[in-house]
């Protein structure tokens, strides 16, 4: 009924790396079939012999959607874990962006989505190729972090860099003092990550004046500390400074389109390459004709004749 319209539910089993081990349903989607009550009637009715191709302390990855369905589960000797969050890239996300069909194909529903996931095991590439020992250090160094001060931000709360009192000059970016040439890889170990990296030259496009230049200032008594102003994507209305800003595990997005520009995106020729351009569908008004000349000599031959 959440979803305010006719819907089957198939439940899909998954491993860590994408692969398909069985597509079973479809099932009504009613609230007497919730994903709890799904896992039960599989278990219970031992469908396609589940308890044969599952073995003690396997471990089964679920939302809160199944904790009504635990305590079964561990009768067989599965553990489960239940992650706080699940990135959308998963493969269930990528199997719900399937077309709306008419009612008339329910019986061939089944068909469908095996044919579908069978197409992904055999050509789509593993969710997961993460290796363990590079994962390992990096969860390691996330755990450090996360100890951390930042000493930064306490510096501008201390100091009232902050406030509007103090003096920001702005600069041009080609003398931003003493900022280092980075590459990807740098930019990747100081955010944990790749999505603020995505980000970064979609940012910076946004941000650029006419001239080309990102908008960045100095501090009048701290040269080496610098701020620029960033659109936020959730509030317009207002001035403010990014609390996401402030973390000590990674960088927002904000900080890595600044430190992507300073580091890599000004000495490339071609920046925003992967980048789409929306603006050519908007007319410039800047982009005016220059005006006609009249010379005056040949006014006054016309006035001449008449």
């Amino acid at each position: 009924m959440h979803k305010h319209r006719p819907l089957v539910k198939p439940m899909v089993f998954v491993t860590t790396s994408g692969y398909i081990i069985s597509v079973i349903g479809p099932y009504f989607s009613d609230g007497k079939n919730n994903d709890a009550q799904i896992m039960k009637h599989i278990i219970q009715h031992d469908i396609e012999e589940f308890k044969e191709w599952v073995t003690e302390d396997d471990i089964l990855i679920v939302d809160r959607g199944f904790r009504d369905a635990i305590d079964l589960l561990q009768e067989i000797g599965i553990q489960t874990k239940m992650p706080a969050f699940n990135k959308k890239g998963s493969l269930n996300f990528q199997l719900k962006t399937a077309t709306v069909l008419p009612n008339s194909q329910i019986p061939f529903v089944s068909d469908y989505v095996n044919n579908a996931c069978a197409i992904m095991n055999k050509y789509w590439p593993e969710l997961n190729t993460g290796d363990l020992e590079k994962d390992e250090q990096l969860a390691s160094k996330m755990l450090y972090f996360s100890k951390q001060k930042n000493l930064l931000n306490e510096k501008i709360i201390e100091e009232g860099l902050d406030n509007r009192s103090c003096k920001w000059q702005k600069i041009d970016t080609s003398s931003a003092p003493n900022f280092p040439r980075l590459s990807e890889e740098d930019i990747r170990n100081i955010t944990v990550g790749v999505y603020q990296l995505k980000l970064a030259s979609s940012y910076t496009r946004e941000h650029l004046d006419y001239d080309g230049n990102y908008e960045v200032y100095t501090c009048d008594h701290e040269e080496n500390l610098l701020c620029a102003k960033i659109q936020s994507r959730h509030i317009l209305s207002k001035c403010y400074r990014c609390k996401a800003g402030t973390r000590v595990v990674g960088s927002c997005s904000h900080v890595t389109a600044l430190v992507w520009y300073l580091s890599i995106g000004k000495y490339t020729d071609n920046i925003f390459e992967n980048c789409r351009d929306w603006s050519k569908y908007l007319p410039d008004a800047r982009n005016l004709p220059d005006p006609v000349t009249v010379d005056e000599s040949d006014n006054e031959e016309a006035n001449d004749e008449e």
